[in-house]
């Protein structure tokens, strides 16, 4: 008879902890409907998503989950003078996300609410100190939260771990302690599990909340050197009204900003979207919010109109991204980023302003080692300009003078070639000219050279039809003339230069030729790197115009045989 009672009252409890579960459960499903409905509210999102909040931030989050608690003690059920709940899940979930803070202070709501609504009841005290100390529990436990690669697993074991916590309060707080302990056996197991399991899956939610975000900050990353790319070509001509104007429109046609502007230290460079009616390019700084980031070299973010302060009245521009642009430590200017709704601008979009700005940046320094580079072209250009052997024009004014009287008719065409090669010779802000120029140039130095040695010179051209190619100036006669006198008048009988350009593939092959003297093996190696002021315009000065402009794979290449000729070349790259 005893073990028939006692197996009736087994099976009794046992159906009861069953019913108990499943209308938990569904307690538990409504918190987590709310949980994926925050999930989607943008503000939630962003709040869930920082990795460092403020505590104006805490106190809103601590609002929210202590409200979340609020709404797990009304959808509990009444059983036994308590209420079997599901609070505890956004006290928890709070302090997991937020830290102490967070924690105590939801738990303070929830655990507060619920005290208030059941004075002198039989759990009241039980459960609300259960309720701030379970919050407390998990802001304690967030740095090993966020530690962890296993957090859906760690919320579930912790919260059923809190869910036991609360169980051992009851027992020790609510009187009588048989009433105490009868109430645990039949809700103890429930809410352990369904709390538990709760928790974990509340977690779930707000762990694709930030993996979706990682997505986008992957995909903006992405977005930001495809943005990049696109703008190579523009800063590198520098910082100023057309490049910013052409970049301003492809981060607008790329993105879903809604406005993109350029500014300098003073004016707008660019503005492309809404507001462009009045936000004018070369028209001063509008805001002072600008201006204070230009000041402080930092990042401002505007969430509302009054922020941005515009003293345009119907300005639409209603929130914004200021970012500087740096060159080195200086400042020169900002790129802006709009929306037209308030508190719209996202930390993705941060990142993606701070991003471009550091790419521009960039870019803008390449542009001025660009400028330095062009210079330094100008400049050894000019230098082989002034190092013209006086040799040479003296020797070429004898040899027309000598001609002016037995060959007048040569005399003056030697005097135009003259003319031809000295005009080209001095012709500034050039960067390149078309082959066939150069080879004209080429034509008037060595008619000038053939009258003075005769047939001791030889000149053959191999030149492939068609070829457009475009290369520095002065870039070819150097290696003839020095072919010339140091390759086959080294001679008594002289020589032949072979001038050859042939397409190969990735460029135009150029190549001086000849069947001089050659270069000892022993001077071979070192030619390009020194300048010896005998020889006149030496190949290191050519050499290093071809590698400041193309690169360094497009250097002069040498080869040389003693006393069977030199060969020297170098490749025009296309593009």
């Amino acid at each position: 008879m005893w073990y028939t009672i006692s197996c009736r009252f087994v099976g009794e409890v046992s159906s009861l902890l069953i019913i108990v579960l499943k209308n938990l459960a569904s307690r538990v499903g409504i918190i987590l409907g709310l949980a994926l409905l925050l999930s989607k509210v943008g503000l939630f999102r962003k709040l869930v998503s920082k990795r460092n909040i403020n505590n104006k931030d805490k106190i809103f989050l601590s609002l929210v989950f202590g409200v979340i608690g609020i709404v797990g003690t009304y959808t509990g059920i009444p059983l036994q003078g308590a209420i079997v709940n599901s609070r505890v899940i956004g006290v928890f979930v709070g302090g997991l996300l937020g830290g102490p803070l967070v924690g105590l202070l939801s738990g303070l709501i929830a655990g507060g609410h619920r005290f208030l609504i059941d004075i002198g009841g039989f759990t009241a005290i039980a459960c609300g100190l259960s309720t701030f100390t379970e919050g407390i529990m998990a802001g304690l436990l967030r740095k090993r939260f966020e530690k962890t690669t296993y957090k859906i697993s760690f919320a579930l074991i912790t919260g059923a771990l809190a869910e036991v916590l609360q169980m051992i309060i009851i027992l020790l707080v609510a009187k009588p302690f048989s009433a105490a302990l009868e109430l645990v056996k039949v809700i103890g197991i429930p809410m352990i599990v369904a709390n538990g399991i709760g928790i974990a899956v509340f977690v779930a939610i707000t762990d694709t909340i930030f993996k979706e975000i990682e997505n986008e900050a992957v995909y903006q990353a992405q977005l930001a050197l495809k943005i990049a790319d696109r703008t190579l070509a523009h800063f590198r001509k520098g910082f100023n009204e057309e490049t910013a104007r052409d970049t301003a429109n492809i981060i607008k046609i790329m993105t879903n900003i809604e406005a993109v502007s350029f500014t300098d230290t003073e004016k707008i460079l660019a503005h492309v979207g809404i507001g462009e009616d009045h936000h004018l390019p070369g028209s001063p700084i509008k805001t002072n919010l600008t201006r204070e980031a230009l000041q402080s070299k930092k990042y401002i973010v505007a969430n509302t109109r009054e922020e941005i302060s515009c003293d345009f009245q119907d300005c639409p521009l209603k929130s914004a991204i200021i970012v500087p642009i740096k060159e080195m430590d200086k400042v020169v200017g900002t790129l802006k980023l709009y929306k037209s709704k308030e508190n719209s601008i996202t930390k993705v979009e941060i990142e993606l302003a701070l991003g471009l700005a550091q790419i521009f940046s960039t870019q803008i320094e390449l542009s001025k080692i660009d400028y330095q580079r062009e210079l330094l072209a100008r400049s050894e250009l000019k230098a082989l300009q002034a190092q013209i052997n006086p040799h040479f024009l003296f020797n070429a004014i004898n040899t027309i003078v000598s001609l002016t009287r037995t060959k007048p008719d040569e005399a003056r065409k030697l005097l135009v070639h003259l003319g031809n090669y000295f005009r080209k010779n001095f012709e500034q802000n050039i960067d390149e000219v078309d082959l066939f120029k150069e080879i004209e140039h080429i034509n008037s130095y060595l008619a000038i050279e053939k009258a003075r040695f005769g047939d001791k010179l030889e000149v053959e051209y191999h030149i492939e039809e068609n070829i457009d190619c475009k290369l520095p100036p002065l870039i070819l006669q150097p290696l003839v003339e020095n072919a010339i006198k140091h390759g086959v008048l080294g001679k008594l009988e002289g020589g032949k230069i072979e001038i050859i350009a042939r397409e190969n593939g990735i460029g135009t092959e150029l190549i001086v030729r000849d069947n001089g003297v050659g270069i000892p093996r022993d001077k071979l190696n070192s030619l390009l790197g020194k300048r010896d002021a005998k020889e006149g315009i030496g190949l290191k000065n050519v050499n290093e115009r071809l590698v400041n402009k193309y690169g360094s794979e497009y250097g002069l290449r040498i080869e040389s045989e003693f006393n069977k000729g030199t060969t020297v070349s170098m490749v025009i790259p296309k593009y």
